[in-house]
């Protein structure tokens, strides 16, 4: 399983939300290209970056921040906020993005997905974040009445490479992923699913671990690698590949031995 680590800007700064709420911002570092550096430094083998000023106003607002993000690492980029036509998706594999998220257009848009997915061969995932299962848009500021699930499926039938699926009530919240929403999503859809929201210890990661067979194949960590409740390093040796059980006790390989 894939430990991604977030970087969600806002001004040009790396912080964290508290379960989507912009007026609950923590900045955690005013230089996201040297958090970057950090993460890919401790074993990231991909970046989850937020534009939430772009989530926001519907059009990436963070650019320069990015664009600084993907010259300085060598591992591959997905970027979600603001993306909402193709002029803006576009821009962004040009100047080395690897991976667009869609949210809001996913809904209010969704041939767009359908037109990007084509154009694009697995290239393009579909951000669903959800408040009791229901899909939330436009930076989590508005709740929709479509089912999380619902969309999930659609969104499938229409191209998208992957879900990131975010449960807005965990995320921030360092209370551990919503295991049985996020079984449900990954059961729904054939294509993987990307877990995201609450991760707050190992226990997480290893939690989520159980999911693999149904198609989750990546977490999104985000406020616990800042805190230091998770260790990247030790995240990636417990669920990444190589990881702890999959290595014979002789080699040292065990945790628990």
């Amino acid at each position: 399983m894939e430990v991604i680590p977030a970087i969600d800007l806002i001004d040009g700064r790396c912080v964290r939300l508290y379960q989507g709420d912009y007026a609950q911002t923590e900045v955690f570092n005013d230089n996201p290209v040297e958090v970057a550096r950090q993460w890919v430094d401790q074993g990231a083998t991909r970046l989850h970056l937020v534009d939430l000023d772009g989530a926001k106003s519907g059009k990436p607002e963070n650019w320069q921040a990015i664009a600084a993000i993907v010259e300085a690492v060598d591992v591959p980029i997905e970027v979600g906020g603001g993306l909402r036509d193709r002029a803006r998706v576009t821009d962004l594999f040009a100047i080395g993005v690897r991976y667009a998220i869609l949210g809001t257009a996913a809904i209010e848009h969704p041939e767009l997905v359908s037109d990007l997915a084509g154009e694009f061969p697995g290239q393009i995932i579909v951000g669903i974040d959800a408040r009791d299962g229901k899909v939330a848009t436009r930076g989590w500021l508005e709740t929709s009445e479509v089912e999380a699930i619902a969309l999930a499926q659609q969104m499938e039938e229409r191209g998208a490479a992957a879900i990131i699926y975010t449960d807005i009530q965990r995320d921030g919240t360092l209370q551990g992923p919503n295991i049985p929403t996020m079984r449900a999503m990954a059961e729904a859809v054939s294509i993987p699913v990307i877990a995201s929201g609450g991760v707050g210890a190992l226990r997480d990661l290893l939690s989520l671990l159980a999911l693999e067979a149904q198609g989750v194949e990546g977490v999104i960590v985000g406020r616990a690698l800042y805190t230091g409740d998770v260790s990247l390093k030790e995240a990636v040796r417990a669920v990444g590949n190589g990881r702890w059980q999959d290595v014979p006790p002789s080699l040292g390989g065990s945790a628990f031995a």
